[in-house]
């Protein structure tokens, strides 16, 4: 039975500052506790840094009662596809944190951001835009996956936009001046590089499913196996459109918030929040062993 929106207790897309959001790890995990979440998966950008360094510290940072699983989240190039941004964004769950092949993927991935992140610095300093990146967002010793969230923080901080979206729609965002296209993995890598390392590839935040069921189709058959049906911004119409492909094609729905923290609280977020207890269920088995 599906719960209603602030009674989700499973949130399966949220990030934290080892990529593009702006929590701790540890204060990410104590705030959707709180919210009464109980199975939770990180999928920061490229990066499972997040996810071992909780486990690393074990029960002094997971609240108890918290089940949280491996996630990722890999922007993959839709090379001929033609899509906004150009981009199909692939979540992964319950991949093996210690596989050092996916590990050295993901590794590649983020220096690919970084390069990314310094063009599109640069960019903004030709067309009069000067920002410093590294001002309070930014910790250059560590990995971290570098996004264009983090640079549109800094575009606020110098009084270039007033919002995240703001930034994204008029500076940063594909087709606007700033836009640095993006270098890495296309779909089929991605999903095979999830599915290498044991975990279950889905297809992120795709609205356009319903008109794109061949397409998904297709990645079905080169191993995508869910989709995200109950994502926090999808009205009722959308989400039973979505869910309807995903039953046609026999692939997981999943569902989460894709929390950064520009915007709200954990809290406020997860008011917004819909996903039902099945999905948690459902996901179990896929990345079992």
């Amino acid at each position: 039975m599906t719960r209603g929106g602030g009674k989700s207790i499973v949130d399966l897309h949220t990030h934290t500052n080892r990529s593009d959001g702006v929590l701790e790890p540890s204060v990410l995990v104590r705030d959707v506790a709180a919210a009464g979440v109980r199975y939770l998966s990180i999928t920061d950008h490229d990066s499972l840094a997040a996810y071992r360094e909780l486990q690393a510290a074990g029960g002094e940072a997971i609240p108890d009662g918290l089940e949280l699983i491996p996630g990722v989240e890999i922007n993959a190039i839709s090379r001929g596809i033609p899509l906004v941004d150009g981009e199909l964004h692939v979540l992964g769950f319950g991949m093996n944190p210690d596989d050092d092949a996916f590990e050295s993927t993901l590794a590649l991935q983020r220096q690919a951001r970084r390069i990314r992140f310094q063009q599109t610095g640069a960019r903004q300093a030709e067309i009069g835009l000067p920002i410093d990146p590294q001002v309070e967002w930014v910790d250059l010793t560590r990995d971290d996956a570098l996004g264009r969230p983090t640079i549109a923080r800094a575009l606020i901080a110098a009084g270039y936009a007033d919002t995240v979206e703001d930034a994204f729609r008029r500076l940063i965002g594909w087709g606007s001046p700033a836009y640095v296209p993006r270098e890495g993995l296309g779909p089929r890598d991605a999903i095979g590089a999830i599915r290498s390392a044991g975990g279950l590839p889905v297809l992120a935040h795709f609205s356009e499913a319903p008109g794109a069921v061949r397409l998904i189709a297709e990645l079905k058959e080169i191993g995508l196996g869910g989709l995200e049906v109950y994502y926090r911004s999808f009205d009722a119409g959308t989400v039973m459109l979505v869910a309807d492909v995903a039953r046609r094609l026999g692939l997981v729905a999943t569902g989460g918030s894709d929390y950064h923290g520009d915007l709200m609280t954990y809290a406020e977020a997860h008011a917004a929040l819909d996903v039902p207890p099945s999905v948690a269920d459902a996901v179990r088995p896929s990345i079992a062993g």
